[in-house]
């Protein structure tokens, strides 16, 4: 094995300097820690966008038995009736959520309850409403 000279001249070695001192010396020296040359490039014309959900829906921990939007769209449901209208009947959770301005979709919602059916929780409420909620875990 033969070793030659490992000094590249003052030039090079400059440069060279130069080129790790934001990995020695940190990001306060106004040096980018990015080597440019692992930045990825943006998609063609013909190819997809890059995703961090390839297979669809993002994994957001929704339970069993719903999908993230319909986790959503119960949360907002549910922000229009406080506990302190359950349980309760229809009429008693249209005042409710007309108390804490309601949106007219959700006092219409409400609207389709059948009269006389007393309900423990909002998820029993979203299920008279024909929603989904989630399965039950053993």
């Amino acid at each position: 094995m033969e070793r030659g000279n490992s000094k590249h001249g003052p030039r090079i070695d400059d440069q060279m300097s130069q080129e790790v001192s934001g990995l020695v010396q940190g990001p306060g020296t106004g040096g980018s820690r990015v080597d440019e040359a692992r930045v990825p490039e943006p998609a063609g014309e013909d190819q997809p966008e890059a995703t961090t959900a390839p297979a669809g829906e993002l994994r957001s921990g929704a339970p069993k038995g719903m999908s993230s939007q319909d986790v959503e769209r119960r949360s907002r449901f549910g922000r229009f009736i406080t506990m302190t209208a359950l349980p309760g009947d229809r009429d008693t959770l249209i005042a409710n959520a007309r108390d804490n301005d309601a949106p007219d979709d959700i006092i219409a919602d409400l609207q389709r309850l059948p009269d006389g059916t007393q309900y423990q929780t909002v998820s029993e409420v979203w299920a008279a409403l024909g929603n989904k909620n989630e399965t039950t875990r053993w």
